[in-house]
Formats: structure tokens, C-alpha cells, sequence
């Protein structure tokens, strides 16, 4: 059980390689976790965001999807003041996106602490407890705030919110009310792009969202 919570140097060491614009980008996961160290900075050492959702959560999200809003920071097609220092050419050149985005996608958080047996060490323990994560419970419609998820966002982000296997759309259970909310004002407003924006935000009231981010609260326990 413990390994499967803590990253291996076997794992840290596998390159893979996948198809990003019809080329081929290799992906050093060491490179990926020496990056991480600068994204720590704010995103925390597991990618598990931070101040209550100024920092939102990155682990686990797809590769796919992080590839491409590093590179809508570094081209100011999403603008985002603290990423600037950090997302452009400098810092992040594009061959280096797909180390970091891959890394950060494999970073597993649990919702609880698993059950130790006699063997496990208090450092074992300490290390495990830094990777779970756990959204609280917002106040809200739970029941509205379902409905209204399996209406307009499940068909993209999954059932509960999980995602889909194989999906580019990142989950949203697990992330945090705060900064979920803050995206549907921007998509609302035109300052995020978002397909369906006018369709789903546009004319939605604030007891809606808030319902949403209600039910989204529950579906990570």
C-alpha cells in the first residue's frame, strides 16, 4: 500500500513519448520533477494547489490538459499575472511542457489517510499524509447542484466530476469551490474562452453556481 502512494525511482526514471502536433515530444519525468520544484513554489509540492484555491489543484489533471493552458499563459491567450515570470520561452521553453505536464499529471492525492499496520514507519506516515487531499463541504443545493452538473457538465467532465478516461476535459471533483467558481466568472465574462460559455454561464445566478460547487464538494470523499 505504501508504494502506492509514493513516487519510485524507477518511475521518476521512464521517459515516454506521445504525439503533440503530429511530432513526437520526448518526456524526461527527472526533468519534469526538477521543474516542479519552481511550480512548487505556489502549486505545492504534489501539485495540490494552495490559499484555498488561489493556486488550484494540478495533480492528476490530463497531460493534454496542462500542456495546453501553459501554453495559452505563455502566448497571453489566458492571461494570468503570477504565471508570467514563469511561462514563457526563458523558463519554459516548449520542448520542456511535456515533462512537467506529464509529471504532474501522475501525481496521485488520495481523500484520506489509508489504514497503517505495525511495520509502517512515522516518516512513511508523514510522507503519505502530505499527498491527501481533501475538498471541504460547502454550503449549498447538493440536489440543484447535481442536476444541474449531470445537465451541463457531465458529458465532459464524468460522472461525479472524475473526468473521462482518455479525456483532454479535466475532472473537477477534488478541486477547489474557490478557484472553480472564480473560472466561471471569467468564462462568464469572456475574460477564459470556454466553448459553451454564452450556453451554460452567461444567465447563470450566483445560487446556482453555488449549488454546483456544493454538489462538486461531496463527489471527493
Amino acid at each position: 500500500m505504501i508504494k502506492y502512494f509514493i513516487f519510485s525511482a524507477v518511475l521518476l526514471s521512464v521517459s515516454v513519448s506521445f504525439a503533440e502536433d503530429a511530432a513526437v515530444a520526448e518526456v524526461d519525468l527527472e526533468l519534469g520533477e526538477e521543474i516542479n520544484e519552481v511550480c512548487a513554489g505556489c502549486h505545492g509540492e504534489f501539485a495540490q494547489g494552495g490559499k484555498k484555491g488561489e493556486y488550484p489543484r494540478l495533480a492528476g489533471l490530463p497531460a493534454k490538459y496542462i500542456m495546453e493552458q501553459v501554453k495559452n499563459f505563455k502566448s497571453e491567450k489566458r492571461k494570468n499575472m503570477p504565471m508570467r515570470p514563469y511561462a514563457n520561452d526563458r523558463e519554459l521553453p516548449d520542448e520542456d511542457i511535456p515533462s512537467i505536464a506529464t509529471y504532474i499529471s501522475q501525481i496521485k492525492l488520495t481523500s484520506k489517510m489509508p489504514e497503517f499496520d505495525e511495520h509502517t514507519t512515522a516518516y512513511e506516515k508523514l510522507l503519505i499524509a502530505k499527498k491527501v487531499f481533501n475538498i471541504a463541504k460547502v454550503e449549498g443545493d447538493i440536489e440543484l447542484g447535481k442536476e444541474m452538473y449531470v445537465d451541463d457538465c457531465k458529458l465532459c467532465h464524468g460522472k461525479n466530476g472524475k473526468g473521462k478516461k482518455g479525456s483532454e476535459t479535466p475532472p473537477l471533483s477534488g478541486q477547489y469551490t474557490e478557484y472553480m467558481t472564480r473560472q466561471i466568472h471569467h468564462f462568464a465574462t469572456g475574460e477564459r474562452w470556454h466553448e459553451y460559455a454564452e450556453d451554460l454561464f452567461e444567465d447563470m445566478e450566483p445560487e446556482e453556481i453555488q449549488a454546483i460547487m456544493a454538489y462538486l464538494s461531496t463527489t471527493d470523499d
